[in-house]
């Protein structure tokens, strides 16, 4: 681990709580190990896995004026659904508070909740830790979806889409958001059986 690293994994013990900060550490290192497998940067996939969840802990009220005061455009789905605020606004502090430079780092950052088509690496990479993760126990398909994410990365971001679309249709109160849908009708032609 850099000392850049190090320094952001004090920093993340301090921002986030106790829980979401296991998390953090868990996406951080399945984002290294998926890294090494498929030849990405290790530090680069630690690094946005360290700070993927950066405004997570931000009280909502905040994460809207924060978005207002810094220009982040929020769709009118993001505006009716809170959860999703803290990716946009996470890589927006990790570039502008915690001095991150590297563009596909903050794009990771920015997609790890819905994705988006044509990912890089690096974004399927952190899309796909911040699934598989240790401490992640409840998705459907969890041991096949974690095999698949080591095989094909592209697949297993299909599979991940698939069984979260099929999930939110399901719960009556769960709107699907627009840009998870577009991400599947792109990863859906990665067939994972």
């Amino acid at each position: 681990m850099t000392e850049k690293n190090s320094e952001l994994k004090r920093k993340m013990k301090k921002t986030l709580d106790k829980d979401r900060y296991q998390h953090t550490l868990g996406v951080a290192y399945t984002a290294s190990c998926l890294a090494m497998r498929y030849g990405a940067d290790i530090n680069d996939a630690f690094t946005a896995g360290l700070l993927h969840d950066c405004a997570k802990c931000i009280p909502t009220d905040d994460k809207f004026k924060l978005c207002d005061k810094y220009g982040i455009q929020l769709s009118e789905f993001e505006k009716a659904n809170s959860a999703l605020i803290h990716a946009k606004l996470g890589a927006y502090l990790a570039e502008h508070k915690y001095g991150v430079s590297d563009k596909d780092v903050i794009a990771a950052i920015r997609t790890h909740t819905t994705g988006e088509p044509d990912m890089s690496l690096m974004q399927k990479i952190i899309f796909t830790a911040d699934f598989i993760e240790p401490r992640r126990d409840q998705a459907k398909n969890l041991p096949e979806i974690r095999k698949l994410a080591f095989m094909d990365i592209d697949k297993a971001v299909a599979k991940i889409l698939h069984d979260t679309l099929n999930y939110l249709g399901k719960k009556k109160d769960s709107p699907i958001d627009p840009a998870t849908q577009k991400t599947y009708e792109f990863y859906c032609t990665f067939q994972w059986e």
